[in-house]
């Protein structure tokens, strides 16, 4: 699916206080966890070989929020990037907020939001058959307190018939906001000193036709 924007963002749409606020209420909570790849309906034990499996692929900490207040300061933007980008996906729903963790030596490889098929979820009406349509990203941490962290994108030429990486240097400072559609590629490079937070939320709607 080739798109003109493969991503767009707004620069300091956050204040700092807002971001401050975020983040205390996330430690406050204590209920970080380690992050693992792929449903958030998925019961699977986490083994020893599973968890070798899945830091292949991520090394990092999260804690999932649902407070109507975190919405309300991000949709405004999800919603604005929809229209101005031109995707104008139709979505009816957010995910779960996941407030990420990412330390020293942590990263997200390669990888894609979406999924192959809706989900199935008969317990949650809202999630049952959907399937992601926007992610966003929120840049939680100032950029003087961490280094490495950088999200990059793999998206596909328009006019050429290649792949190229973009480096999304837009959202380095704090309370900066990025919303992308959730199949397009990207990743988080390791981090090598500090600690980068950013809070991560997806849009729900029914399957593209």
């Amino acid at each position: 699916m080739l798109q003109e924007w493969s991503y767009f963002y707004f620069k300091k749409a956050l204040s700092a206080v807002d971001c401050q606020k975020i983040i205390d209420f996330a430690i406050a909570k204590k209920k970080e966890q380690f992050a693992t790849t792929g449903s958030l309906n998925d019961t699977e034990k986490l083994t020893k070989k599973r968890k070798k499996q899945i830091l292949k692929i991520r090394d990092s900490n999260v804690v999932w929020m649902s407070e109507s207040w975190i919405y309300d300061l991000i949709d405004p933007f999800i919603s604005k990037a929809n229209y101005n980008a031109g995707w104008k996906f139709e979505f009816n729903y957010h995910e779960p907020s996941q407030f990420t963790i990412y330390r020293k030596g942590q990263y997200y490889d390669w990888h894609q939001d979406s999924y192959s098929k809706p989900y199935e979820n008969k317990e949650n009406i809202h999630m049952n058959g959907k399937t992601r349509k926007l992610s966003m990203t929120l840049q939680l941490s100032k950029p003087s307190s961490y280094k490495g962290g950088k999200l990059e994108f793999y998206v596909p030429q328009i006019k050429k018939p290649v792949y190229k990486k973009f480096i999304c240097n837009e959202i380095a400072e704090q309370g900066s906001i990025c919303v992308f559609p959730s199949h397009v590629w990207h990743r988080v490079t390791p981090v090598t000193k500090g600690t980068r937070y950013s809070l991560v939320n997806w849009t729900l709607g029914a399957p593209f036709k």
